[in-house]
């Protein structure tokens, strides 16, 4: 009864996925709606998905030569006009404060929807000759976007991400930064998320205001939407000119800086949820689950079921596998639903029969297989159980953008595929925004990259008929 109680409140994802979404976000307590609209709280256990992720990144970032700082919040406005494209790209999202204590501002302050400005007044004034680049920054912050239409997560006014910011001494330099930060985010979807990327470069259109290449990581979600889950940005030296950034290089001559920019942002938490989630809630990853382990007393009033619980704790903890001990008076259906509910990877079932037979159950959370292990071999099987699970969850997830990954090469076709299947879908394109902006029209979807893998499966381009020139994966998205 407790159980039905417990997961009868969560939308099925097939009858309704965005209720379904917005139910798993409250009631696996990872947020809550705050009073201003918009914005939202980080509950712990939605917080800590960040630390992890957080944790995991810094790490990657510092191993590669990557420094933290911390930029203002606010930027002068004069300031945040310097660079035109960037402006117009940002402008309709800004906040700005115009009123400090009781007196009006003189000059207008925007709160930081990015931080490219702040880091090129910096730089600027730190670089001077080629002994000082790179220069390879990153800061963890939040920023603010003024959106009209939010959800949790996906797209909210304010979001907590990490924004890095690099100056370099040549062009191949910087576009190598560029894609090495790719292969570092598509790491972190391999290794800790349990999601596998589709990754290319932007289009004109879709690329970030001010770069000369934005590149992208591109996950599907469960209802075959595509997700925009981070991209890294190739500036050449736009901002440099902007801003003065020049150094004296090894031969006398003045030069610009060329520049990037990457970031990703707790956007990923959604993609965790989507990606891996069911009608019962969240679904971890094991190396991201903030608690890996359940460990779930039957009948703990019997002597000796509390005792080897938290023996069994102990032992996990000291191989670092994080661990909760539900020692609640709540009944055992209820903390079933609860572990699932919060997607607990994996979860042991001890009561006074196991203890007779000197065993206990394991229950898989990512596909609910049980397993009987004697309990003196549960501590050592735990690692390989956790490695097995998050691999089996990464192809669950590749399969099922395999299964959704279809070519079109002629316009009847893709539309068709659009409105009956959705997904990716592959097709030629001759380069013209025009064609873009008429396949959003008939079909809501949008092209979410160009793969760097250009081999053609045309020679037209299926909107217009004119030449094709790129290859692009299309999808409709988040």
């Amino acid at each position: 009864m407790g159980k039905k109680k417990f997961v009868k409140a969560i939308t099925s994802r097939d009858e309704d996925f965005a209720q379904w979404y917005t139910d798993v976000c409250r009631k696996a307590e990872l947020m809550d709606y705050s009073e201003a609209k918009g914005f939202i709280i980080y509950r712990p256990y939605g917080y800590a998905l960040w630390e992890n992720m957080k944790n995991y990144l810094d790490n990657s970032f510092k191993k590669t030569g990557h420094e933290n700082v911390y930029m203002p919040l606010v930027i002068p406005e004069s300031l945040f006009l310097k660079e035109a494209e960037h402006v117009e790209g940002f402008a309709p999202e800004t906040a700005i404060v115009t009123v400090g204590g009781n007196e009006e501002l003189q000059e207008r302050l925007i709160i930081r929807p990015t931080s490219e400005v702040l880091f090129c007044n910096h730089y600027a004034k730190v670089i001077e000759s080629h002994r000082d680049l790179p220069k390879k920054y990153n800061q963890w912050c939040s920023v603010v976007r003024w959106e009209k239409t939010t959800r949790p997560f996906l797209r909210g006014s304010e979001f907590l991400w990490q924004e890095g910011h690099t100056a370099h001494a040549t062009e191949e330099e910087a576009r190598k930064e560029a894609l090495d930060m790719l292969d570092i985010y598509e790491d972190l979807g391999k290794n800790l998320l349990a999601i596998p990327f589709v990754t290319g470069v932007k289009t004109e259109k879709e690329k970030f205001a001010g770069a000369v290449d934005t590149y992208t990581i591109e996950a599907l979600m469960h209802d075959n939407k595509a997700l925009q889950s981070g991209t890294t940005h190739y500036l050449g030296t736009g901002f440099a000119k902007a801003f003065d950034i020049n150094f004296q290089d090894k031969d006398g001559s003045l030069k610009s800086v060329y520049q990037t920019s990457w970031g990703v942002s707790t956007r990923l938490i959604g993609a965790v949820i989507m990606v891996h989630g069911d009608d019962s809630g969240l679904v971890l990853p094991p190396y991201l689950a903030p608690i890996q382990v359940d460990i779930i007393p039957i009948m703990q009033h019997v002597d000796g079921v509390l005792d080897k619980a938290n023996e069994l704790k102990k032992s996990l903890e000291a191989l670092n596998i994080r661990v909760r001990l539900d020692d609640t008076d709540k009944s055992p259906g209820w903390k079933f639903s609860e572990s699932e509910m919060r997607g607990t990877p994996l979860r042991i079932e001890v009561g006074p029969r196991d203890l007779e037979n000197n065993q206990a159950v394991i229950v898989k959370r990512y596909n609910r297989e049980k397993i009987t292990f004697k309990l003196s071999d549960i501590t050592e099987s735990i690692p390989s159980l956790l490695k097995d699970i998050h691999e089996a969850m990464y192809d669950r997830a590749l399969k099922n953008i395999e299964e959704n990954t279809r070519e079109a090469t002629d316009y009847e076709t893709f539309k068709k595929i659009m409105n009956e299947n959705a997904g990716y879908v592959k097709m030629m394109w001759c380069g013209d925004e025009a064609c873009e902006t008429k396949i959003k029209e008939d079909t809501k979807a949008t092209s979410r990259c160009m793969p760097f893998d250009q081999t053609p499966i045309g020679e037209e381009c299926p909107v217009c008929k004119k030449k094709a020139k790129h290859l692009v994966y299309y999808a409709k998205a988040y």
